[in-house]
């Protein structure tokens, strides 16, 4: 197989849960206020899952694969792009690759925090292109609820669940990610990090599971904007381009003023940028790939479009891709795969988290 094929995206879905926190559902438990969350975040609502995150990958994979017009028995590589595993041990990737029916394929989970859905299209792309494998399932997903510490305000206003996923097909056509820039700044890893999850956490005197969160809001600004920036910058030289060649900025949704001083350091206006922060806050992994689909739903993504993805993460990794769109921007098929229903609000699904039991009144009989 020749190194110079290309790894165009196929298809694309995503799977959000149906329970919607609202700023004024935060409130009743801290001490915040709609206006406070959004002047400083730009979130008016996050989703909150009833389902473990391999569910809602499963959903939004079987959508993916409807809309190339694909089986799961046909996929060779699936790629899981997270930082929230209901299990560590086996991994996702391989829960999906059962559910898919893709008897036999590679399968392996990527975990670098909000950034995993991005370092998992480089990794299968270059699966591709080397000829490993002749296509790939990449996801990204999260499901954070139920590892936060839903006392911290500077935290819990900011993230939400979800999943969406793509699929990738050799090709000759120069399409799919066309230039990217993978980078961390390692010595800043203690600006953002999540104390309670880990092996570190186990048999000690800690209750595993129960988190607390560090994350030094200012410092991750700056580290974030110069990265995704200084990223973008890089990838687009590397294919002769600059932000002027650019269609569409879809970034990582982690908080609206990110977004805009990221594009007003690009060089790209706001109205050639994506945003879907105020619905569904920062879902980690999950937020570009939700965001692509989103966009292609919109009619923002044209055949032919030149796409430019900038995210980071705790780490702090950060990262830009280049991405050269086809001419197809609607799906082939679609699936009749659904969620189970949810039978709890998004706030009593976080009050079971914070330890609180619901008041809800049954009647007997």
């Amino acid at each position: 197989m020749s190194n110079a094929k290309h790894a165009a995206i196929t298809g694309w879905g995503k799977c959000l849960p149906p329970a919607v926190l609202s700023n004024a559902d935060l409130a009743t438990f801290l001490d915040t206020s709609d206006e406070w969350i959004l002047t400083r975040t730009g979130i008016r609502e996050r989703r909150v899952s009833h389902v473990p995150v391999s569910e809602l990958s499963y959903v939004a994979s079987a959508r993916a694969l409807a809309c190339a017009g694909l089986d799961g028995k046909q996929i060779e590589l699936i790629v899981f792009g997270s930082t929230s595993y209901d299990d560590q041990v086996p991994n996702v990737a391989s829960g999906i690759q059962r559910r898919i029916g893709a008897e036999g394929c590679a399968a392996m989970d990527v975990n670098t925090a909000c950034t995993s859905f991005l370092y998992s299209l480089s990794t299968a792309t270059a699966m591709i292109r080397t000829g490993v494998v002749n296509n790939a399932l990449v996801i990204g997903a999260e499901v954070i609820s139920p590892f936060m510490d839903w006392s911290d305000r500077n935290v819990s206003v900011l993230f939400g669940d979800g999943a969406a996923a793509v699929v990738l097909e050799a090709t000759d056509r120069e399409e799919g990610l066309l230039a990217e820039r993978l980078g961390c700044y390692g010595d800043s890893r203690e600006i953002l990090r999540v104390h309670g999850m880990g092996a570190g956490y186990g048999h000690q005197d800690r209750v595993l599971g129960k988190t607390e969160w560090q994350f030094e809001g200012q410092e991750i600004f700056k580290k974030a904007v110069h990265g995704m920036s200084t990223a973008c910058d890089e990838a687009l030289k590397k294919i002769g381009k600059s932000a002027n060649d650019v269609d569409l900025v879809i970034p990582h949704q982690a908080n609206l003023r990110i977004i805009e001083s990221v594009a007003k350091k690009a060089g790209v206006p706001m109205e050639r940028v994506f945003t879907n922060v105020d619905r569904y806050g920062n879902m980690s992994a999950a937020t570009v790939p939700v965001a692509l689909c989103e966009a292609l739903e919109a009619g923002r993504v044209k055949p032919g479009a030149l796409l430019l993805m900038p995210s980071f993460g705790g780490g702090l990794t950060f990262t830009g891709h280049v991405v050269r769109w086809g001419e197809r921007v609607t799906p082939l098929g679609k699936s009749d795969v659904e969620l189970p229903p949810a039978t709890q609000t998004a706030l009593e699904l976080v009050n079971k988290y914070r330890g609180i039991r619901s008041r809800k009144v049954t009647s007997a009989g």
